[in-house]
């Protein structure tokens, strides 16, 4: 697998660390990577085998039942960053039945019966699987925190119950690679006039993503505070500057591979006689 253009690796370039501020993070920027839009192409292209011949080990582990590990991938960011296109083009890549995706909307009235992390803790990945999140449990401290939608004392609770949930997900062998995908207002503008111009993308757009945008800046504060307090060793977040939606994907596929790199999964061993098998086989 090549890597034309990346000059430090993603989980290097894009990790939040101390000090980190978003407003300091130009999203038209490539961290790591000097490429141009081709060579990101070319080298999104090369990943594609890597990625799905470790994703097919993982799962093979989990129907042999041998299977040790798994892994989250935590996509988060304002509307219109991403999320969708890198769910298709490179989780789309990969065998599906390998993959859980859950994508978490406004909470039914069942769900707001407990906190707020109960229907998320349904939905992490079994062994073996990918689990993917098209948004997540962050919501309850974005949407809840800027749109007031719980307690100021509720919403810093959740930065440590969340903190403490993906330190025991982490324990039972769940590798969580979280994605910021960080797109800037105007990138947003117009990826939404697109929506509208466009009649065959009407049903992405969502008239409320404009009143959305009035509350842009405490949007992003409200990001800032989710980085500081749930970046963590064994949960890192990492920001992955999303208006080129070529080096979003090739970011967040370059995680992906590091994360599965980390777990090495190996074909598991047939517990059957190969030979004998071979034998039988040929005389039926």
């Amino acid at each position: 697998m090549s890597a034309h253009g990346w000059t430090t690796p993603a989980r290097e370039a894009l990790r939040v660390g101390a000090g980190f501020r978003l407003a300091d993070l130009d999203p038209r920027e490539t961290p790591g990577y000097e490429g141009s839009k081709a060579t990101g192409s070319a080298d999104l292209a090369d990943g594609v085998p890597s990625l799905g011949d470790l994703q097919e080990r993982l799962f093979a582990q989990s129907v042999a039942g041998t299977a040790a590990g798994s892994v989250l991938l935590v996509l988060q960011g304002m509307d219109t960053s991403g999320k969708g296109g890198i769910v298709r083009h490179v989780v789309g890549a990969v065998d599906p039945q390998g993959v859980e995706l859950a994508s978490f909307k406004k909470p039914t009235a069942e769900e707001l019966q407990h906190d707020f992390l109960w229907r998320i803790a349904k939905r992490l990945p079994a062994r073996g699987k990918i689990g993917v999140f098209d948004r997540s449990h962050y919501e309850d401290v974005l949407i809840g925190r800027v749109r007031n939608l719980a307690p100021a004392e509720e919403i810093e609770r959740r930065y440590g119950a969340i903190e403490r949930f993906e330190a025991d997900a982490a324990d039972r062998g769940i590798r969580v690679v979280k994605a910021m995908l960080h797109i800037s207002k105007d990138e947003q503008k117009e990826r939404l006039a697109e929506r509208l111009d466009r009649p065959e993308k009407h049903w992405k757009y969502n008239p409320g993503d404009v009143d959305e945008r009035e509350l842009w800046d405490d949007y992003m504060a409200a990001y800032q505070v989710m980085l500081e307090r749930t970046s963590t060793d064994v949960a890192p977040w990492f920001v992955v500057p999303a208006d080129r939606k070529w080096f979003a994907r090739l970011a967040v596929q370059r995680l992906l591979l590091a994360a599965l790199d980390d777990i090495d999964p190996a074909w598991p061993v047939a517990d059957y006689d190969v030979e004998r098998e071979k034998v039988r086989l040929a005389a039926s």
